[in-house]
């Protein structure tokens, strides 16, 4: 294969994994601002919000690495296929639902579909690209899946404005559409492991551990904490996630290997993540909230508010990437989160009646930059750590442990609310979030090692 044919199929690839992870990153925020919509028209509160939000984490944070396996198994292409058609059906079945069950039903039937689509993707991106090369495809990866991340509210606000939210669910077919058609022009061979066996009961215990906590702390405000309906659950949650814990240390192939996390940026690159993640779920779920509920925002407003991330995203994401490639990702890694974390606490200047320019940009912008200098870095230093053969389960890894960290912190929102959502209940989740990514920053300044020509080990 000549140096052509190998940077058009580079290309492609890149183009696939992209796109393939973009409706899954995009439905993780693109429901946010469409939450007071949703609860005009079909009915429900704070809870039934959070919910919508994450019945859909449940299932992906959970399921990603039976996902991971699963693509081992059977291929990496296979998993893609099947993980987008799942995708655009459970999104129709999402726009079409006639009340909150079964949107939150279905919402939890399309995180399951979505945890298909980022290891296998990312993965891919892995087994092409190295070297530089590899951290800067990685770099362009993650300017992608941010702005996904991110720009979500802007395309829910003008979709709930100017159609319905119904539309913010149904849009998903058109990248569908066209990552199976870039599918059908790669033609590549598609590549199986031999000897993988699944673990399903740790994937059992994976779920039933988040699904019991996650259900306790969105409920508790119903019911209070000494309901047996949220005790009982809570409990079992805690002794089933235990036992996943158990299961992966016990097991011949587990679904998260604990030797990976003997290595040490892949450790404390993790551990990183559970802190940044967790803030950038909590702060994209309340700005949009506290702009529409509060402050009386319409959805598109409420969602440009936001604009000024991805905008800054899209231009410095490559960038970043590229530089952390060069000068290795542990700075990067520190300084990053710190700034998005001031970012957040500048937004404490924010009121009932909203001074934009002066009490929300200025915090918005700092945060823009430091996500700019901190994703790109991360996924390349927690995957640049082990082998290119750990990759596709690293990943999954990786991605399962952002996904669980957004999903408990969504959770935890109701707790730190309170009764309802006003000024003060702002700036409490805003200081959360800000000392959520503060922390993140420390732990990689302190644990974070820049790779001195080889892989670090620890």
């Amino acid at each position: 294969m000549d140096l052509q044919t190998v940077g058009n199929a580079q290309k492609l690839v890149l183009w696939i994994a992209i796109l393939a992870s973009f409706v899954s990153f995009l439905d993780s925020t693109v429901v946010n601002v469409a939450l007071p919509a949703i609860s005009r028209e079909l009915g429900g509160g704070l809870a039934t919000q959070q919910w919508v939000v994450d019945a859909y984490l449940i299932t992906l944070g959970s399921l990603i690495l039976l996902a991971g396996s699963l693509s081992d198994v059977l291929g990496r292409i296979v998993i893609l296929r099947v993980g987008l058609l799942g995708f655009g059906v459970t999104s129709l079945l999402c726009a079409m639902a006639p009340d909150p069950a079964v949107l939150i039903l279905a919402r939890g039937l399309q995180g399951a579909a979505g945890a298909l689509l980022v290891p296998s993707s990312l993965a891919l991106i892995t087994s092409v690209f190295d070297g530089p090369a590899r951290a800067k495809a990685i770099g362009q990866w993650t300017a992608g899946t941010t702005v996904a991340f991110i720009a979500g509210p802007l395309l829910g606000g003008v979709l709930v404005d100017s159609l319905s939210w119904r539309w913010v669910f149904g849009i998903n077919v058109l990248p569908i559409a066209v990552t199976m058609y870039l599918l059908a022009i790669l033609r590549a061979k598609d590549v199986r492991e031999e000897g993988i066996r699944i673990d399903y009961p740790g994937a059992v215990l994976c779920v039933l551990g988040l699904g019991g906590p996650v259900y306790a702390l969105i409920e508790q405000g119903h019911f209070g904490w000494a309901s047996p309906l949220i005790l009982v659950p809570f409990i079992l949650g805690i002794v089933c996630f235990a036992g996943f814990i158990w299961r992966q240390k016990t097991a011949k192939q587990p679904l998260m290997p604990p030797a990976l996390f003997s290595v040490r940026n892949f450790g404390v690159g993790n551990i990183a993540t559970s802190f940044i993640y967790a803030a950038l779920s909590i702060g994209g779920f309340i700005v949009v909230l506290f702009l529409q509920q509060v402050a009386g925002f319409p959805a598109t407003l409420a969602a440009l508010a936001l604009l000024p991330v991805s905008v800054l995203n899209i231009g410095l994401s490559s960038w970043f990437g590229s530089l952390a490639g060069r000068f290795g990702p542990r700075w990067f890694m520190a300084f990053g989160p710190i700034l998005g974390g001031c970012g957040y606490l500048l937004m404490l200047s924010a009121e009932t009646h909203v001074g934009y320019w002066t009490q929300l940009f200025p915090g918005i912008v700092l945060f823009a930059v430091g996500l700019s200098a901190t994703v790109a870095p991360l996924t390349a230093a927690i995957l640049g750590s082990i082998s290119e053969q750990q990759s596709g389960i690293g990943s999954a890894v990786n991605n399962a442990v952002s996904r669980v960290a957004g999903l408990l912190g969504i959770a935890f929102v109701g707790v730190v609310v309170g009764e309802r959502l006003d000024v003060n209940a702002f700036h409490r989740v805003v200081i959360l979030t800000g000392v959520l990514l503060i922390i993140g920053g420390i732990v990689s300044a302190i644990g974070i090692r820049n790779p001195g020509g080889k892989r670090t080990d620890g």
